[in-house]
């Protein structure tokens, strides 16, 4: 198959074999987005109305309670600006971490900093580790290349469980639809689906997950439809571009910068930057760089392609954390390179409710344009 990238982004039928052009060279994820941008992050104008109408629904909810609002904390860029913005906005949050075992240094210390600065209570989960390390290395054998769906599911959970346990309506969420609205689905498919997370650990894995937090379907529809609560990304509301928002939060919060993207988790730094593009070809710098071309402009298509001729980290820095995560997850040299060699597959070779929740997403979308629902 010959080489093709898109003429509008860095998109190219590497990153995706499933890419398509038109007949001037552009990929369809860059039409895509370009609706799906209209929908997700208003004009201005319009934006800062929502924003001030969302505002006072949350302080109206979350009368007489001892917070108005749920955020998740990570340590990275995103979420310690969602938590500088809600307390801008005179918001009473309450801070979410999920502990998985893979919190950078960095990571503890950025968090530890902007709850000092903001004052604002944190809770935290807790994962056991051997359990959680148990499924992590059933999602590695599994050979897909969406590893990291525990994590996210896990954190999707966790921040609704919080909501009704606080009795809290609103959560805020750091996605942020400028900088992530592009992932090809065949990247990462299956965040709510738990079926799908079973099922791996069912094959692979040798714990039972069944206590660890997770979203049925009934218990998602439980949280959204009985008690309310409406998960909002709040970024999609401000003009957000993650220059200014690192000079904010560093001249803030104190907040010091990691080399990549969600580099404060160790496993995700060495996932990303050595087992995607090392096992799948896929190098997530291609979409994220390919929506800040598209929202914001904060990078040129010159400036994507230079930074993508650049490693995504040292190969010393790739070596110490493989060599880390291998011991973290308790297996050994010969076992991690079988995992690599072994065939490529994705949710659809498991037991999933991927059309369900294809379809419901599908359902959120025309209500977002509707402006039924929050963005």
């Amino acid at each position: 198959m010959a080489y093709q990238i898109c003429s509008k982004t860095v998109m190219d039928n590497i990153a995706d074999p499933d890419i398509r052009f038109d007949a001037d060279g552009v990929c369809n994820y860059y039409h895509a987005f370009t609706q799906k941008l209209k929908i997700r992050v208003p004009e201005p104008e319009l934006a800062k109305q929502q924003l001030e109408k969302l505002v006072s629904s949350i302080k109206n909810a979350g009368k007489g309670k001892q917070y108005d609002c749920i955020i998740g904390v990570s340590g990275g860029v995103d979420s310690t600006y969602v938590a500088w913005l809600v307390k801008e906005l005179g918001l009473r949050p309450l801070a979410v971490h999920l502990d998985n075992g893979w919190n950078s240094e960095l990571a503890v210390k950025n968090i530890e900093r902007l709850l000092q600065h903001l004052q604002i209570d944190l809770y935290t989960e807790v994962l056991d580790w051997e359990t959680f390390r148990d499924l992590q290395w059933s999602f590695l054998q599994a050979s897909t290349p969406d590893a990291e769906i525990p994590t996210d599911h896990i954190i999707f959970a966790t921040l609704y469980k919080v909501a009704a346990k606080f009795g809290v309506r609103y959560i805020l969420s750091g996605m942020n639809f400028r900088s992530e609205g592009m992932l090809p689905p065949s990247w990462a498919r299956g965040h709510l689906d738990w079926k799908y997370i079973h099922s791996v650990q069912q094959q692979f894995g040798s714990k039972s997950i069944r206590h660890l937090p997770h979203l049925s379907v009934a218990r998602f529809l439980y949280y959204n439809l009985v008690l309310g609560i409406k998960n909002v990304g709040i970024l999609n509301y401000v003009p957000f571009r993650k220059d200014e928002a690192m000079a904010i939060i560093q001249e803030k919060l104190g907040y010091r910068p990691y080399e990549g993207k969600h580099h404060e988790s160790i496993y995700t730094r060495f996932f990303q930057s050595y087992i995607l593009p090392k096992k799948f070809g896929i190098d997530k710098r291609k979409a994220h760089l390919s929506c800040l071309m598209m929202s914001t402009g904060e990078v040129s298509r010159e400036e994507a392609l230079a930074t993508l001729q650049q490693p995504q980290q040292p190969e010393l820095q790739n070596h110490r954390d493989r060599l880390f995560v291998i011991k973290k997850l308790g297996i050994t040299e010969a076992q991690f390179d079988a995992m690599m060699a072994a065939p490529v597959k994705s949710i659809l070779d498991y037991p999933n409710h991927y059309q369900l929740e294809q379809w419901f997403r599908q359902k959120l979308n025309v209500l977002r344009a509707k402006g039924w629902l929050p963005n």
